[in-house]
């Protein structure tokens, strides 16, 4: 790895991020909150500062190789989380080094496990900031300074390799700058949209901005500690759901609509027809069980059923209920729909659509092939084929997440309660969901849990934002070999 060009490309990150924050300054000097603007005008110049001088000190010409992509995907993503926790510390807002840095590392990662109550009484411009932190985590930071840095034109595709979710990084135009710039144009339109079909629900300009950050990026910070659910309307409800539903969609696929391809050309793909259909048969499901529960109307049961589910499937993390008090099943359903999550290329977590419909068509090929040893079946997917080196893949990454679940559940279980909330925690984690079961349910929060249990879940949402074999292989002496 050429730590040179790591460290340079990285300035470049906490340098846009740096700009966020006096963005939030600028918010926290409109709404009269001195001191909130004074810690946010501190962090800018402390990472600008931080980063003019790396800058200056690593210049000149560098190639980027694949080993370099995986370097400053993860060393960029954990510095963004450290320049990152500066506002939340200076400010007063987190008081811990650990609690602040989880706070980033869960709103980069679009996790949306937060450590933080009574929002409503926090500065604006530290709740901008935190929002910013989902809009940038979405589609990727690393993904915007490829699409707006001239010299990562040249090695952009391993960063885009490293960063971009799911098992095939294909290039959706030629160039991959190109491809970034769409990517981030298609995923800032919809941002531009929701903002404002939400403040014609009533949501004033700054609550908007900070949901739709949250919702595009399938993040699930709030200004409000109820979350969704403090605004008690339908229409606002509605709008999150196909917003939410959206972010969970393979980003190529709005492209193909931008570009005057029909909405039919949704259930053209495979995965998306698998998206839609594991969604409605899970929202259904939940209503039925919420309405065995209640004698309300069937639209009672429907409304929060279909609400929990899209923010669960895609990962958002959004509550309108408490779902801690749901049946069994329902609760059963919400936690099977954390390890699925959205589709590839898409801004949602989980283990994606896409790998689990590979998945289960090589299964099926096997037990075929376990009665007809000479039979000839391949797998295909859209009508591609896809090699065994793709399935092994994607067999491998299946495996090592269960492992990773299974192992971090075990070591929370040291730091909570019970292994409802172990076990919830880590998968709403990995997953990056932000709620989960028991002690982290849909009311609470990760405020409760030891330093040393969120530092756990700092490297396990890292770990499932950048999808494990990203961050897996620097454990590997190979990586540091020359």
């Amino acid at each position: 790895m050429n730590i040179r060009a790591v460290t340079h490309t990285i300035c470049y990150l906490i340098g846009v991020i740096a700009l966020a924050m006096l963005a939030g300054a600028g918010i926290s000097i409109y709404y009269g909150e001195a001191a909130a603007a004074k810690s946010l005008i501190y962090s800018t110049v402390i990472s600008l500062l931080a980063a003019l001088l790396c800058g200056f000190l690593t210049r000149g010409e560098f190639h980027l190789t694949r080993r370099d992509g995986f370097g400053i995907a993860v060393f960029g993503w954990i510095f963004v989380a450290l320049f990152g926790a500066l506002p939340f510390l200076l400010s007063g807002v987190i008081t811990g080094f650990i609690p602040a840095v989880f706070e980033t590392m869960s709103g980069i990662t679009t996790t949306g496990a937060s450590v933080l109550t009574d929002l409503e009484t926090l500065p604006h411009g530290i709740l901008f900031w935190r929002a910013m932190t989902h809009f940038f985590g979405g589609m990727g930071v690393l993904v915007l300074c490829v699409a707006i840095l001239p010299f990562l034109t040249v090695g952009g595709m391993q960063i885009y390799r490293a960063e971009v979710p799911g098992p095939d990084k294909e290039r959706l135009t030629p160039r991959i700058s190109t491809t970034a710039k769409w990517l981030w144009g298609t995923y800032i339109l919809f941002c531009i949209l929701q903002t404002i079909l939400l403040m014609l629900g009533g949501m004033s300009l700054f609550d908007a901005w900070c949901h739709t950050c949250a919702t595009m990026a399938t993040g699930g910070f709030s200004t409000r500690t109820a979350s969704v659910g403090a605004y008690q309307s339908v229409y606002i409800e509605i709008v999150m759901i196909m917003f939410m539903f959206l972010a969970g969609t393979n980003f190529a696929l709005h492209l193909r609509l931008l570009r005057g391809k029909s909405p039919l050309s949704y259930f053209r793909d495979e995965e998306f027809r698998w998206y839609f259909f594991l969604w409605l048969a899970a929202g259904l499901l939940l209503t039925l069980s919420i309405r065995g529960r209640n004698s309300g109307s069937w639209l009672s049961s429907l409304r929060p059923a279909f609400f929990q589910c899209t923010s669960i499937m895609t990962t958002t993390g959004f509550v309108t209920a408490d779902f801690n008090q749901w049946s069994s099943t329902a609760k059963a359903v919400l936690l099977v729909l954390m390890f699925v999550g959205g589709c590839a290329s898409s801004t949602g977590g989980g283990v994606k659509v896409i790998r689990l419909l590979t998945a289960g068509k090589a299964l099926l090929r096997e037990l075929l092939l376990y009665i007809r040893p000479n039979a000839v079946k391949s797998i295909s997917i859209g009508g591609r084929n896809v090699g065994q080196p793709t399935i092994l893949n994607i067999c491998i990454f299946l495996l090592i997440f269960v492992l990773i679940f299974v192992l971090g559940s075990l070591v929370m279980t040291a730091f909570t309660p019970d292994l409802a909330t172990a076990t919830s925690s880590t998968i709403a984690c990995l997953g990056n969901i932000g709620p989960g079961l028991g002690a982290v349910g849909a009311t609470e929060n990760y405020a409760a849990i030891p330093d040393a249990g969120k530092a756990v879940l700092i490297l396990i949402m890292l770990l499932g934002r950048l999808e494990l074999f990203t961050v897996i292989v620097l454990f590997l002496p190979e990586f540091w070999r020359k």
